[in-house]
């Protein structure tokens, strides 16, 4: 099997995957923002990671997954209003801040379980590290990279660049930064318009304040995951991810802070997902085209014509190889819909097949073709994790099962080996990386209630001797596809035809 490589946007190229540790895998991924709910812009980057954690331990890795929750400060600079999100939205719903945390939390949480995404290994919040990140912020001030005014630090990027390789994450020079730097409240303390805040001191209205060295004030953005990624993960660990739109001035402003802090760069592979639009726009308040994701399951959005499962949000996004922009749109989540339901209905097909042993129908093209698509899978994976081109791949295996349970191709026309080959690797990667589960589940579990009702009234008629609502029952269902089968043990089973 192939090397896994990884596309590295520090290097801006593929690299093979060796972690630090053999065996093991430190990743850290930004979390939400928990002063709102969840948009459609959260369902990208939190489903890719889940995939490339699910994938890594596919080969094996164990992976310590950390993806924090930012819930204190997150006050915002170059080119965006500086503002504490967190305090803002809890006086906007009359909420105590944290009460209007653990409400947008709990809904995070509910969305992510939605998409099947496994949780991560830990989830620190910013609040439960205030102590870590006043420790990191002293460090800088010592090694001569911060400093204080007016009780808030700031971090010295002009220094820092000096000797330090600043703005290749993002490929912006310092003189760049100072042409895009709005005019911002507190700019006239720093000491240059592109130095960012580590700790900023709270006016006596700020509702999320602590005491620090420096006076009562609240931390940095991006203070908070440099202090919670090295404490989980280390002074240096194997993946840092996130979306495109992080990449500065936060990962940048991360780099930065860390190797001071460690004296060491702090991440091997930076990898970032792409952006998503919506009909060909950017998504943004000014175009109002946000769409909450309670607002994309239940359809009550204007830009939706329906609502749309999980499993079809998740299935789109995969479809799109994770550095692509991804458009939305109801046309192309119709067609993911049409999609999924395809490829599910043949994946339980072929679980549901058993082999048949008959050599003289061995068809070699047919078993050269299908070994192909099925080795093709580890390899798309292992070029920077290609779930586009592995479900292309899968799709191409649909008709020739299609024909399997049609009985137009024998089941053995493959041989022993590929056929369990097939069950066994399309179980992996359907649910098992892809992480992929039936829109119809909910339904089924219905169905299921519905059907032992019916077989507990035809039982029922069956002991007072009355066989015509008994035959009634099971000529109906008949009608409608769904066998009933009397077993020996005096128990009925049902099958849809």
């Amino acid at each position: 099997m192939s090397d896994l490589k990884v596309y590295n946007s520090y290097s801006r190229q593929k690299e093979v995957f060796t972690p630090l540790t053999p065996g093991h895998v430190g990743m850290y991924v930004c979390g939400p923002t928990v002063s709102g709910e969840s948009h459609l812009g959260h369902a990208r980057p939190y489903i890719t990671f889940d995939v490339i954690c699910r994938y890594l331990q596919h080969l094996g890795y164990k992976v310590r997954y950390v993806r924090n929750i930012t819930d204190a400060g997150h006050f915002e600079e170059e080119g965006r209003e500086a503002e504490d999100k967190i305090s803002k939205k809890a006086v906007l719903e009359k909420l105590e801040p944290m009460e209007l945390v653990q409400k947008y939390t709990n809904l995070f949480h509910w969305a992510m379980d939605q998409f099947n995404t496994v949780p991560p290994s830990i989830e620190p919040t910013a609040t439960g590290h205030i102590v870590e990140q006043i420790e990191m912020i002293k460090k800088i001030i010592e090694a001569g990279y911060a400093y204080e005014v007016n009780g808030s630090v700031y971090f010295d990027v002009k220094k820092y660049a000096a000797s330090h390789d600043y703005g290749k994450l993002s490929g912006r020079v310092i003189d760049d930064l100072l042409e895009t730097t709005r005019e911002l409240e507190g700019q006239e303390e720093k000491r240059d318009r592109s130095d960012f805040a580590l700790w900023k001191n709270a006016a006596p209205e700020h509702i999320m304040r602590w005491q620090s060295p420096w006076g009562v004030g609240f931390p940095g953005w991006h203070i908070e995951c440099s202090a919670m990624a090295t404490k989980y993960l280390g002074a240096q660990f194997d993946i840092h991810g996130g979306g495109m739109d992080l990449l500065f001035p936060h990962h940048e402003s991360e780099i930065a802070q860390s190797t001071i802090c460690n004296h060491s760069a702090p991440v091997r592979y930076w990898i970032h997902n792409n952006m998503i639009t919506i009909n060909g726009r950017k998504m943004g308040k000014s175009y109002n085209n946000v769409i909450k994701l309670t607002e994309l399951f239940s359809g009550n959005h204007p830009l939706l014509e329906k609502a749309y499962h999980p499993m079809v949000i998740r299935f789109f996004i995969l479809q799109t190889h994770y550095r692509s922009t991804l458009d939305f749109s109801n046309e192309a989540l119709l067609a993911s819909e049409k999609g999924l339901k395809r490829l599910w209905e043949a994946y339980e097909k072929l679980l549901a097949m058993s082999y048949e042993p008959r050599e003289e129908n061995l068809d070699k093209e047919l078993e050269a073709r299908c070994s192909k698509l099925i080795a093709e899978l580890d390899e798309f994976m292992n070029d920077d994790f290609s779930t586009a081109k592995a479900l292309a791949n899968i799709f191409e295996l649909v008709p020739v099962i299609n024909s399997m349970k049609d009985k137009t191709i024998p089941v053995s026309a493959l041989s022993a080996a590929t056929f369990e080959l097939l069950q066994n690797k399309l179980k992996t990667y359907v649910e098992g990386i892809l992480g992929l589960k039936s829109i119809t589940e909910a339904d089924n579990d219905k169905l299921k209630g519905v059907m032992q009702l019916l077989i507990d009234i035809r039982k029922e008629a069956k002991g007072k001797k009355d066989f015509v609502t008994s035959d009634k029952i099971r000529n109906q269902l008949a009608q409608l596809g769904i066998t009933l089968k009397d077993e020996k043990s005096g128990e009925m089973s049902w099958n849809i035809e």
